[in-house]
């Protein structure tokens, strides 16, 4: 235990003598947050729309100011020519389209019900997909206008739906609040498993570890040493990063901090773990800098943090199995928006203790001591 403390008591040193690794500690993780939490978004702000009314009615006149009327559209111009909207489209100028027929509010006040037409520009499909959802919610506002207060159905007069929508866990669909679990998930994994993993590589690189291994020092002390070291940096990182996100983003904290930082404790075992395994088998800092870019990346696309794990191939969700991320960026928004307890969690508990034995075995294998 004693010779344990001494090898913690030397990273410490290690660590604030390197001018490289503290800033990558205290000053990278703040700009990243504040960064990320407002660029790394889904929600859709500025939506060029341009317009083409061949009705020209009243009718069509009241859609259109609809859109005006949304903070999120912005019209572009207007034309009598759907081609000439094409164009506009083609050239970037326009994402989204729409086309009042001719005879709309006629066909409209005859028929009850009309045709319009949104052509949307489609490259970018996420992009697509919510022009899509918000255009049809501004539609179908109009639609409930125009229906009125009372539905004639069958020659009865019938009051229509009113049907109200209520969200939880995140009742003002505040993206910020959603994103910045995810992003404090991304900064505890750099600080654990990078850190870890460039600090055993850079005592090869210097020389300093085969010292070491001459050594009565044992494996499994030297990999404590370097583990609690990093495991205690990315605590408190977390704590740092909690802190800041209740005071300038208010995010809510519905569960238990202390089975956050308990589950927290277990990830970081795991992909601390994988970073002293990685540091197994690489000798160079550049080495160990690829691996780690190739499957952090690989993690973070996987792990749910930009989109929905459920809406990933089946395969791919079978892979998110060895994902330690994807585990923590679900348990983390489970408890501090939901406010999920033990027993929501104990599936991944499970998971990844079982996981941060299996690494760890492999880290100890792995590393070659010579005495």
């Amino acid at each position: 235990m004693k010779t344990t403390l001494f090898i913690i008591q030397k990273e410490f040193i290690q660590i604030f003598r390197n001018k490289t690794m503290l800033p990558l500690i205290f000053l990278v993780p703040i700009f990243q947050m504040f960064i990320l939490v407002y660029t790394a978004t889904q929600e859709m702000k500025h939506i060029n729309m341009y317009v083409v009314d061949k009705d020209l009615s009243q009718t069509s006149r009241q859609l259109i100011s609809n859109f005006e009327g949304s903070p999120f559209y912005y019209l572009t111009g207007f034309s009598f020519s759907i081609n000439e909207a094409e164009e506009q489209m083609k050239n970037d100028e326009a994402d989204v389209i729409l086309h009042i027929p001719s005879g709309f509010e006629q066909k409209l006040k005859r028929d009850k019900k009309s045709d319009i037409q949104l052509l949307i520009n489609a490259i970018n499909g996420m992009k697509a997909g919510l022009v899509n959802a918000y255009s049809m919610n501004i539609i179908s506002q109009f639609n409930q206008n125009i229906i009125g207060d009372l539905v004639v159905i069958g020659g009865n007069t019938q009051k229509r739906l009113d049907i109200r929508s209520h969200y939880w866990f995140n009742p003002e669909l505040d993206f910020k609040i959603y994103m910045l679990p995810g992003i404090l998930v991304l900064l505890v994994t750099i600080m654990g498993m990078f850190l870890s993993a460039i600090s055993m590589v850079r005592e090869k690189e210097l020389g300093t570890i085969e010292q070491i291994n001459v050594t009565p020092i044992g494996k499994v002390q030297f990999l404590t040493g370097k583990l609690l070291p990093f495991w205690i940096i990315a605590l408190a990182e977390l704590a740092f990063g909690l802190t800041l996100g209740t005071i300038f983003f208010h995010i809510p904290i519905e569960g238990s901090l202390l089975l956050l930082f308990g589950f927290s404790s277990v990830f970081l075992i795991v992909v601390i773990g994988i970073g002293l395994f990685f540091s197994t088998i690489t000798n160079t800092q550049q080495q160990i800098m690829f691996l780690f870019f190739f499957f952090n990346i690989v993690f973070i696309l996987m792990s749910g943090l930009f989109t929905p794990v459920e809406s990933m191939p089946s395969w791919a969700q079978k892979v998110n199995y060895i994902n330690p991320l994807a585990y923590f960026m679900r348990v983390i928004r489970m408890i501090l928006l939901k406010g999920s307890g033990l027993q929501d969690v104990l599936k991944e508990i499970y998971a990844l203790s079982v996981y941060a034995v299996i690494i760890l075995s492999l880290a100890a294998w792995r590393y070659r001591k010579t005495t």
